[in-house]
């Protein structure tokens, strides 16, 4: 077949079709896997706590709002519901992560400049 591009077509090893040639992940993209997971279970736990007859549960959404914050504030503005506090948690936990991963990799380059473009 020509013109495909397959993994046996591109001649690469392994290793370099992982970005910057790494063939594990670095330790900001574990660490911001970990917080994702994190902000996963508090959302889940919030979500049940909520739905319980109980009191308990009336500000059990601010706990993984907390945890994704500052972007989870968008919240404030957005109408009421689960479906924006999902959104919201969901879009905060994932900014973090990615500032996150950019700071364990300035961290790890030091003074030399940044690789990627």
């Amino acid at each position: 077949m020509t013109g495909t591009d397959t993994d046996t077509d591109s001649g690469r090893s392994l290793p370099r079709r992982f970005p910057h040639g790494r063939s594990r992940p670095a330790a900001g993209d574990i660490l911001a896997l970990v917080y994702l997971a994190a902000c996963v279970a508090l959302l889940i736990w919030a979500i049940v706590v909520s739905s319980g007859d109980g009191s308990d549960g009336s500000m059990a959404a601010v706990i993984p709002l907390l945890a994704t914050a500052p972007v989870s504030f968008v919240w404030l503005v957005l109408p009421d519901g689960a479906v924006t506090l999902v959104v919201a948690v969901v879009l905060g936990g994932l900014a973090n992560a990615a500032l996150i991963t950019w700071c364990a990799r300035a961290l790890r380059r030091g003074n030399r400049p940044d690789p990627t473009p």
